[in-house]
């Protein structure tokens, strides 16, 4: 992952533009740490959603930029990462569409790979039960992955996933439910009753 500067998205909204003058809603230092608290989260969320590493450098990058560009005010720190994954959301969604087709396979965090070996134990079992969730995972419904990735991966409470992914909040509960029991359906094993 390539660290984002605002020159870099400033020359890149100035040629979309196809003028000089853009200006953003955050200073340079600001967004430098904003950006370095959750770059690596909202990265994953986009990989793991697309399906493909490239697309989700592509996708982060846009994601930034829209948030820059939006010049919203925000209550607090949740806020501005709640709005960032609305719009991360919203570009998978718009990939999605564009391209008429799941990914075919969800990738695999390199670092579980090393931890497996350092803790020992039975690599190959942890591996393929990795693979085998990560096949499950792709196979779901975009809507059914957004929600298990900031559920589980994100730790995010139900008001954050539901202003995320511009749902009201007392669904967010049953739509997890639901997720969770189409994902043990795809792994083979019973649902839950």
């Amino acid at each position: 992952m390539r660290d984002v500067t605002l020159t870099d998205l400033e020359r890149t909204a100035a040629a979309a533009a196809g003028d000089d003058t853009v200006t953003f809603a955050m200073e340079e230092e600001a967004f430098r740490v904003f950006y370095e608290r959750t770059a690596r989260p909202v990265w994953g969320y986009l990989s793991r959603m697309t399906g493909d590493r490239h697309l989700a450098d592509d996708l982060l990058q846009e994601t930034y930029y829209r948030f820059l560009r939006a010049r919203s005010d925000y209550e607090s720190d949740a806020h501005r990462q709640n709005a960032l994954f609305r719009i991360a959301t919203n570009l998978v969604r718009d990939a999605y569409r564009r391209d008429r087709r799941r990914p075919a396979s969800v990738p695999i965090r390199d670092d579980a790979d090393h931890a497996d070996t350092r803790a020992g134990g039975d690599v190959a079992g942890r591996a393929e039960t990795r693979t085998d969730v990560s096949r499950a995972l792709a196979r779901l419904r975009p809507r059914d992955r957004q929600l298990l990735w900031l559920a589980y991966a994100q730790e995010m409470t139900h008001q954050e996933i539901a202003m995320g992914l511009g749902l009201k909040r007392a669904s967010i509960k049953l739509l997890l439910w639901r997720a969770r029991r189409r994902l043990i359906g795809l792994l083979g094993g019973e649902t839950p009753k």
